[in-house]
């Protein structure tokens, strides 16, 4: 049986003492549903693993399910393969290289987002901050770091939670991490 790795990115967790998923508790849980090679990075909700299972959408909708059952709420989570992360790495639109990992942000979304979304944010009044789309994400640079970003409490008001899609933002470096954990 063939298995392939894929990378596990859960919203909203273990932010300012809310919804905590300790990682051992994720690693557990992810080799409890039969997945194997279990790795977590950081705190913030992200898992490594690797499965049978070539369906990223029902990976995703199982851990959520065990989540919500283990730990009592409900979290979303996004399960993405290598080639994509590899694909929004590649496809990014900004001198990644040349930036420090917290000046550049991806935010994946659980489905493809129209532009006309973010057709209200008046990107250049946010100068020099700057945002592009691509696949089921959006690329922000935010030179002076997330925290300070205006442009990002904008773009996030323009994905409401409430539209049924899943979003969760990660910094450059773990994007770029993430990747290469699941090359194997």
């Amino acid at each position: 049986m063939t298995t392939k790795a894929y990378a596990a990115l859960l919203r909203g967790i273990n932010v300012g003492g809310h919804k905590k998923v300790p990682m051992a508790g994720l690693r557990e849980l992810l080799t409890e549903l039969g997945h194997g090679d279990v790795r977590t990075y950081l705190q913030s909700g992200n898992a490594v693993f690797t499965s049978a299972v070539e369906d990223e959408e029902a990976l995703a909708a199982q851990l959520r399910q065990a989540i919500g059952e283990r730990f009592g709420f409900d979290v979303g989570v996004l399960v993405r393969g290598h080639a994509y992360l590899r694909a929004v790495a590649d496809a990014c639109p900004f001198p990644a290289a040349s930036l420090e990992g917290r000046q550049l942000h991806v935010t994946f979304f659980s489905e493809p987002v129209d532009a006309a979304r973010f057709a209200s944010v008046e990107a250049a009044r946010y100068a020099p901050e700057e945002f592009r789309l691509g696949d089921r994400v959006l690329y922000l640079y935010a030179p002076y770091g997330l925290g300070r970003s205006k442009l990002a409490e904008v773009l996030t008001r323009a994905t409401p939670a409430k539209s049924g899609i899943v979003a969760t933002s990660r910094n450059w470096n773990t994007v770029v991490k993430l990747g290469e954990w699941t090359a194997a």
